[in-house]
């Protein structure tokens, strides 16, 4: 589901890409029996996922179009398991077996989307739709980092790099494709559908992993029979790690801009989010078919920027292309809603949509080179770890605080409003980085 993919584009010059390295050596791993089944399950739960985001949409849209504020309802339930498990998630993933908590995680995510449609078109109470959809995302903060850990126990150390670049980047086209996909069929066939289809893939990518040969290289721990004691040192242990990378977090001036820098990103994205959806539902006469081609062609712009950021990026200090594309973003969310108000065309809102993404995509790729510059390599995960939380704070509080002002002002002009606060905001920063040497 909601998992922000593109935050996998951390590289510190150019991207591995398909096309730049020789066929065979991805026909070779993929001839890997274990990696093959994951690596196929992983491409069949992406397009689930964007199902699942779109059959939501378009109930909310059925239930009460336009409304922001019940979108940012239903999202904030996706998100709010990032604060309350993702920082002991992590940590617990790497003392359990791998395989067993991905195929675990995804049998029971199967069941719960599986009973959404039950709740949803017969329930007038969406508490049990919250419930579920909790749950089903407290879940997937377990399946997320037991499936980046679980690469290397499937390949050679030689094939390592390849197996990576192959799941990066074919998840992420399945990804971006998916959107697309989704929105036409959630459109054709219903919202229903959609959820029956996620479960579905699920189903499939659980059983895939579960077919994975069950002798891999492990560092989880049997705690059976371990005394008291030491299970409650493996307890404050967990505590001690969070508290570790806290004060970390704390201390590294780079890491603290970076998360600044990285707040102020998803608060734009949180703040125009929902509003974004309801705007071109309105616009366009579209409950989820164009939006989710228009979020496949953001995709493709993101990608497409990843390339030309990962081949010139290093001309340029990584801060100043960070408050550049601060600017640039900003301007093109105000010209992508001024131009669609009075243009309502899905061409027009493709190429705009594309155009963003390029100019969005460096700012991720920058900010998470300078945490891997600045970071110890045994501190990584944590400073990570934290970062994502700020990263979901900003979304989440702002896409309340944008979804209840669009209850009361147009959408066109909170558009307009968070593009302008954006590009000042980076042009500021730009003529500030002048004056601060630390930044050249």
């Amino acid at each position: 589901m909601v998992e922000q993919d593109f935050r996998k584009v951390k590289v510190g010059g150019s991207i591995p890409l398909i096309g730049s390295i020789n066929m065979s050596r991805f026909r070779e791993v993929l001839k890997n029996r274990n990696f093959f089944l994951l690596w196929l399950g992983q491409i069949i739960s992406q397009l689930g996922d964007r199902l699942d985001q779109m059959a939501l949409i378009a109930f909310v849209y059925l239930r009460a179009p336009g409304s922001t504020l019940e979108i940012a309802k239903i999202l904030s339930f996706t998100i709010i398991p990032v604060f309350l498990i993702g920082p002991i998630a992590g940590v617990y993933v790497d003392r359990w077996d791998r395989r067993r908590t991905m195929y675990t995680c995804d049998f029971l995510r199967a069941i719960l989307v599986f009973t959404i449609p039950f709740f949803l078109f017969y329930a007038k109470n969406l508490i049990p739709i919250y419930v579920i959809i909790f749950f089903t995302f407290s879940i997937g903060r377990f399946f997320v980092p037991a499936k980046l850990s679980i690469v290397p126990d499937l390949v050679a150390k030689k094939d390592l790099l390849l197996a990576n670049s192959l799941v990066n980047t074919t998840g992420m086209i399945a990804a971006v494709l998916g959107f697309g996909i989704s929105g036409v069929v959630v459109e054709w066939l219903g919202a229903k559908s959609g959820f029956y289809l996620d479960a579905f893939s699920f189903l499939v990518s659980g059983t895939l992993i579960f077919l994975i040969a069950n002798k891999l290289k492990s560092a989880s721990l049997n705690l059976k029979g371990v005394s008291h004691e030491i299970v409650e040192l493996f307890r404050k242990s967990v505590f001690q790690e969070i508290k570790d990378g806290i004060f970390y977090f704390i201390k590294k001036r780079d890491i603290r801009f970076t998360a600044w820098v990285m707040f102020i990103l998803w608060a734009v994205l949180g703040s125009v989010y929902v509003v974004v959806i309801a705007f071109v539902q309105k616009t366009l006469h579209s409950a989820t078919k164009d939006l989710g081609l228009l979020v496949m062609f953001l995709g493709l712009g993101l990608f497409v920027g990843s390339l030309i950021y990962g081949r010139f990026g290093q001309r340029i200090s990584h801060y100043k292309v960070i408050f550049i594309s601060l600017v640039l973003s900003g301007v093109m969310l105000i010209i992508f809603a001024l131009t669609i108000q009075n243009y309502p065309y899905f061409l027009v809102a493709a190429v705009l949509a594309l155009a963003l993404g390029i100019v969005i995509s460096p700012i991720m790729i920058a900010s998470n080179t300078i945490v891997h510059k600045a970071s110890d390599n045994e501190m990584m995960g944590k400073v990570f770890s934290s970062l994502e939380i700020i990263m979901h704070l900003g979304f989440i509080l702002f896409m309340f605080i944008s979804s209840a002002l669009a209850e009361r002002f147009s959408q066109l002009l909170i558009l307009v409003i968070v593009g302008s606060i954006c590009s000042c905001l980076g042009l500021f920063n730009l003529i500030m980085n002048r004056r601060i040497r630390w930044l050249d």
